[in-house]
């Protein structure tokens, strides 16, 4: 852009110093209004093909992210429906750290009133499973809440 705005300037520049060179000066009018009429449609033509270049992209963009987002929801529902020990090691921390920056409850501070809120928030039931220290060390035959649990905790989160 800055380019063509510089040219433009040169042009309309050069077009008044040759109509001052000639012997008419009568055409001045006339050279430097060609030159800013050239100048105004090549910019125009610059914005507006710019302008189409970025909307296909943004168009492409989301539809990738869309499918990215989609695809990691998919991974999250199968892994709240696989074992403990994938929801101990994927979902859990995850929920932990939407937990900590709903509520602002750091578990480093204070423990107590952190596993006080989290109970408030989730119910005894729920909060087992966003609970962060509460990872079995041994869950592999154990089975995962499930999608439903999944949900209602996320509900939640929406919720404050």
């Amino acid at each position: 852009m800055k380019k063509i705005v510089a040219a433009a300037f040169l042009l309309v520049i050069g077009a008044e110093a040759l109509a001052l060179a000639g012997p008419d000066r009568g055409l001045i009018l006339l050279f430097a209004g060609v030159a800013v009429a050239l100048s105004v449609l090549a910019v125009r033509w610059y914005l507006t093909r710019e302008g189409r270049a970025e909307e296909e992209p943004a168009i492409d963009d989301a539809a990738e992210s869309l499918r990215r987002w989609m695809s990691r929801t998919e991974v999250l529902v199968s892994r709240a429906e696989a074992t403990r020990t994938e929801w101990d090691r994927h979902l859990r921390p995850m929920l932990a750290r939407q937990f900590e920056m709903a509520t602002g409850q750091k578990r480093t501070k204070d423990r107590a009133a952190y596993h006080a809120s989290g109970r408030m928030l989730f119910g005894s039931e729920l909060w087992q499973w966003v609970d962060p220290e509460n990872v079995a060390r041994d869950g592999r035959s154990e089975s995962a809440p499930g999608r439903e649990a999944l949900d209602e905790i996320l509900q939640r989160l929406e919720r404050i």
